[in-house]
């Protein structure tokens, strides 16, 4: 019986032993497979403040030409097209027909509602004299006449909806875009393209208050484009903003007179100079902050130990410095080396 005791005692001490020997060698295992723990690792970089400078700025603002006038030829009334007297890139007149709907079936109504409206007058007619001989009734008499004036609104309005077939051009000017054929079916108010005027031309700029109060109504202004470098045209102001918009700047329109021998389209940019400095206090960062061109701009802003990307609107250059007309604040810390290892909420150190 001892022995068996014995055996026993031995056998679970030697269980014991290889769970506890399993336990550990699973906890070494374990601490093995931990991930290494490593240190935050901050990036190079350095930095200078966005600065707050008085600078002279030139009145040259860059803005896009528009037509002087420009219309959508619309159809009146409804059907075929039966002639379509334009093609893109025509120059039409105003009052100028330039398509025509199909009015047959209006023209057969047309018929019938004269007729109806002969035939009513004499009914008309017959009848005040049997009146008058009361050989017949007032209210007779005022039924005919009812329906004679529905005869005759009913013939006017077809009369009308005939003429409105023949679509003219409301303004004159050159064919933009076309957008029906002939024989295509048109509702009552849908395009057929568009007519652009582009004898004058116009452009809209935008200034701060600074810049506003410099200008007036019929100053002369030179423009200048990339496309005929080597010539200048001449515009006018007619028209200021007498109130800011959201962003605080007012709109100016400058006109001009097109030239046939170089003639601008619509779209093109323009350099509109306005022969004015102002003396304003800008915003200025180094050129080397910028991670792209001016027109796509944004900077890494040094903020609570990381790099914040931030998008900016780049202005006028001033030497090796930028202006920002948006996006930064004055004090303001922006990365000037070392953006090449740098993504949104890196980690970073300042270089003293």
């Amino acid at each position: 019986m001892k022995k068996k005791i014995i055996v026993t005692l031995v056998c679970v001490g030697i269980i014991a032993f290889i769970v506890f020997k399993l336990a550990t060698n699973k906890k070494k295992i374990n601490e093995k497979n931990q991930p290494a723990q490593v240190a935050d690792v901050r990036i190079p970089v350095t930095a200078t403040q966005v600065s707050e400078e008085i600078q002279d700025i030139e009145l040259v603002k860059t803005g896009m030409l528009a037509p002087f006038k420009e219309a959508k030829v619309l159809s009146v009334t409804s059907g075929n097209i039966q002639r379509l007297l334009f093609k893109l890139g025509d120059q039409v007149q105003q009052g100028q027909t330039v398509a025509v709907i199909d009015t047959r079936l209006l023209e057969i109504d047309l018929q019938k509602a004269e007729s109806n409206v002969s035939k009513l007058k004499r009914d008309l007619q017959t009848y005040t004299e049997l009146l008058e001989g009361s050989a017949a009734t007032q209210e007779k008499v005022n039924d005919i006449r009812h329906s004679y004036s529905d005869a005759q609104s009913l013939s006017q309005q077809l009369r009308r909806q005939i003429a409105d077939a023949t679509i003219k051009s409301p303004i004159s000017g050159i064919i933009g875009n076309k957008a029906v054929e002939e024989g295509m079916y048109i509702t009552a108010g849908g395009e057929l393209g568009s007519i652009v005027n582009l004898s004058q031309l116009k452009v809209e700029v935008y200034f701060t208050e600074a810049e506003v109060y410099q200008i007036k109504v019929g100053q002369k202004i030179k423009l200048t484009t990339d496309i005929y470098p080597d010539k200048p045209f001449y515009g006018t102001i007619n028209f200021i903003s007498p109130q800011a918009n959201q962003a605080y700047n007012y709109q100016v329109e400058i006109t001009a007179n097109n030239d046939k021998n170089n003639p601008l389209r619509s779209g093109t940019f323009v350099y509109a100079d306005f022969s004015r400095t102002t003396r304003q206090k800008i915003l200025l960062i180094p050129r080397e902050a910028l991670n792209s061109s001016t027109q796509d701009a944004s900077v890494y802003v040094a903020k609570d130990g990381k790099a914040v990307l931030r998008s900016i609107k780049a202005g006028a250059e001033f030497g090796s410095k930028i202006q920002v007309t948006e996006g930064l604040q004055a004090g303001e810390k922006v990365i000037t080396s070392g953006q090449i290892n740098l993504k949104d909420g890196t980690l970073i150190n300042i270089s003293k």
